[in-house]
């Protein structure tokens, strides 16, 4: 498999990743535009021929609250920070079905995506699970990724990669995913600036600087080889740079972000590395023209790189598979 590989992953939560930092009323804009965005989404990967990987949350499948509420794990994590769980009058904010609530439930949404075979349903835990803050522990996680994979069987998908939620995981938790016959994750750059911590050790400082990556090269363009990929099982598939959205105020910038992503690619084409490329679609909700223009560039430049390096699109597991075969098999 002596190509580079362009691997993306859409983080699909929709209010159940952001009920901490925001309400409805001030971010529902975007929440409402991912039933626009997810089916443009869609088209664009089929006319530049992407194969996705759409890690969603467990809450989404359902198609009504009593269907939900029947179905919750009876382990939940006790988090310190009530906040942070969805468990904790969260509920009390649902609608009785997908058709009266379209912050909460997809299923719809879910069904778009399965008619393209080519892309992948993965997961995103079941209750948008957070693994390293205080008051949870292993058998509660354990619990929800059961819910998670059981729902997805119930509505004919088989999940064999995972998101974690704010990208929070330790070696302990990856025993886990394995144990549920899990093959690959999504793991963080290489780099300080990336590397996973609770919600209350987060720095000011080091977001200011991953926001000046996202324009300028500080932590170098995350590509990985096969080598390091096949080193662990589940395999550990780190981001190589989030896809950050349109911004007004830095609009003057967007050459920069370009130039970020596309060089990372490039290299990545040329030796024979993978790039991946990760967001929200709740991040394309708003701006959804400028925002698909600048993806649409992004994927021209991926079809150059098909064209003469061979660069290869490709889903989280299908990777997982095909780098284990090229070595196991």
């Amino acid at each position: 498999m002596k190509c580079g590989k362009f691997v993306i992953s859409l983080d699909f939560e929709l209010i159940w990743g952001v009920r901490d930092k925001r309400t409805i009323q001030s971010y529902g804009e975007n929440l409402r535009g991912v039933h626009q965005a997810i089916p443009r989404l869609l088209n664009l990967f089929d006319q530049y021929k992407i194969k996705g990987t759409f890690a969603t949350v467990g809450f989404l499948f359902f198609e009504t609250k009593a269907e939900l509420l029947a179905n919750t794990p009876k382990k939940i994590p006790a988090y310190t920070n009530v906040e942070l769980s969805p468990y904790e009058g969260h509920f009390n904010l649902l609608g009785e079905n997908y058709k009266e609530d379209i912050y909460h439930f997809a299923p719809q949404l879910i069904n778009e995506i399965k008619k393209h075979p080519e892309q992948e349903i993965s997961t995103h835990t079941f209750s948008h699970y957070y693994c390293l803050e205080n008051g949870q522990t292993q058998e509660d996680f354990k619990a929800d990724l059961e819910a998670a994979l059981q729902i997805a069987e119930k509505k004919g998908i088989t999940i064999t990669s995972i998101v974690f939620p704010r990208n929070q995981f330790n070696e302990e938790y990856i025993k886990i995913i394995k144990e549920l016959g899990l093959i690959s994750y999504r793991g963080n750059e290489n780099c300080w600036l990336y590397k996973a911590k609770k919600g209350e050790q987060e720095s000011s400082f080091r977001r200011a600087l991953r926001l000046i990556d996202a324009y300028f090269n500080i932590s170098g363009h995350n590509c990985y080889s096969d080598d390091f990929l096949i080193s662990k099982f589940p395999m550990d598939i780190p981001s190589s740079r989030f896809l950050r959205p349109y911004s007004k105020s830095l609009k003057t910038l967007e050459g920069f972000r370009l130039r970020r992503i596309l060089s990372g690619m490039t290299f990545a084409a040329k030796h024979n590395q993978t790039y991946h490329l990760w967001w929200h679609p709740h991040n394309f909700g708003t701006n959804q023209n400028e925002n698909f223009s600048f993806l649409e560039k992004i994927l021209e430049h991926y079809q150059f790189l098909n064209h003469n390096y061979g660069f290869k699109s490709i889903t989280m597991s299908q990777l997982s598979l095909d780098l284990n075969n090229k070595t196991h098999g």
